[in-house]
């Protein structure tokens, strides 16, 4: 069944995720045609979908992926407020990370002119 309103369709697809977790399947499906973008969630029983074609959603579909990772890798005690504080180290450790790639991808400049050779 499609489901209309994404705070809906995302709280009933944790729910169901949380109640059996190795036996739901979340799927992801993109048609470029039509630019829409499908998301299901099931575990045989039950059958949640949800469709869009919005680009502006995309950045839901990535809070519940994430979420659907955390829950998959962590266990059923991971919450999205978990996984905030969880990503803030990283991002943290990251920053001098880039900075580094950034002066390493600089050109490096020679220390000193080569000399000329002159015909004699």
């Amino acid at each position: 069944m499609y489901i209309e309103d994404w705070e809906s369709f995302a709280q009933q697809a944790e729910a169901l995720f949380r109640s059996e977790p190795l036996r739901t399947r979340y799927v992801l499906k993109y048609q470029h045609s039509q630019g829409r973008l499908t998301l299901k969630v099931t575990d045989d029983i039950q059958c949640l979908q949800f469709a869009t074609d919005q680009a502006a959603d995309l950045r839901k579909v990535e809070r519940l992926n994430n979420l659907f990772f955390a829950l998959t890798s962590r266990g059923p005690e991971a919450t999205e407020a978990g996984l905030q504080q969880a990503d803030e180290p990283q991002q943290q450790q990251q920053a001098p990370q880039r900075q580094q790639q950034q002066q390493s991808q600089r050109p490096r400049q020679p220390s000193r002119p080569k000399p000329r050779r002159t015909k004699g």
